[in-house]
């Protein structure tokens, strides 16, 4: 029998029956919600041919407790598990790549361990537009079934993409002529002073420690986020979406001017 995993929360399970329905084995409906949501789930399940199975919440909280969330405690399901293909679509960053018909806009996250930021930035990120994630395979948390909840569907539409050695990949993207950018509070110019029209992946560190020395040092240049207030620093997702936001209102600005 192939390897399964369980996946919760509505956007999550909506959005993998919508990408990758044969990758769905079950879904399991707490029994008293007859609300529309439950109502649009199960006629996307019957439309894809999805076993569907009305089940008690305790069931629920029994399976998504397998997965721990913040705290350790019981991950909120929001009254819907599904029971998915364990192997997850494996992409190479080539693939990715090789068929953009515009520049490159990546994400890098440099050993982001905390689910719940992972699946906020995939969340980001799509918001975005961005073409990729990439992260590395260890010192990083992956992309389990909290990350997937938490990105509410991001997981599914944005390339998700685990590489070795990271600083070897930064090189790579360098050989593409795609600029790499690392977010660092200690930089001397602004993310505002960066030309980000053209391709490009931002960086940025974990929580707390930022990036490690030779992320930072193989980045082609660095940037900081200004602060005004008195906090030193942002969670790694609003920082994404600071940085990637400036990269997309530039690029408008350029398309404006050039029309």
């Amino acid at each position: 029998m192939a390897e399964q995993r369980f996946i919760y929360g509505f956007h999550a399970v909506i959005a993998k029956l919508r990408h990758s329905p044969d990758d769905v084995r079950e879904i399991f409906l707490d029994q008293e919600r007859s609300d529309g949501r439950a109502r649009d789930l199960i006629k996307l399940a019957e439309t894809h041919g999805v076993h569907l199975i009305l089940s008690a919440a305790a069931r629920l909280d029994g399976m998504a407790g397998g997965v721990p969330g913040a705290g350790g405690q019981s991950a909120r399901h929001q009254g819907v598990v599904a029971r998915v293909a364990a192997t997850q679509r494996v992409l190479k960053l080539d693939d990715v790549l090789d068929t953009l018909a515009e520049p490159a806009l990546l994400l890098v996250l440099d050993g982001v361990q905390d689910p719940h930021n992972l699946g906020a930035c995939l969340r980001v990120a799509d918001a975005a537009g961005v073409h990729a994630v990439i992260a590395p395979k260890d010192r990083a948390c992956g992309l389990n079934a909290t990350a997937i909840k938490v990105a509410s569907g991001a997981a599914e539409s944005v390339p998700f993409i685990t590489v070795t050695n990271l600083a070897r990949t930064l090189r790579e993207l360098n050989e593409r002529e795609i600029l790499t950018i690392g977010a660092a509070a200690e930089a001397e110019g602004d993310l505002y002073s960066v030309d980000q029209t053209g391709a490009l992946a931002w960086v940025l560190g974990a929580e707390g420690g930022g990036l490690r020395r030779l992320t930072r040092e193989t980045c082609d240049r660095l940037a900081r986020i200004p602060m005004q207030g008195s906090v030193e620093s942002l969670n790694v997702s609003v920082a994404s979406g600071i940085c990637l936001y400036e990269a997309r209102r530039q690029r408008l600005v350029a398309s404006q001017v050039a029309n």
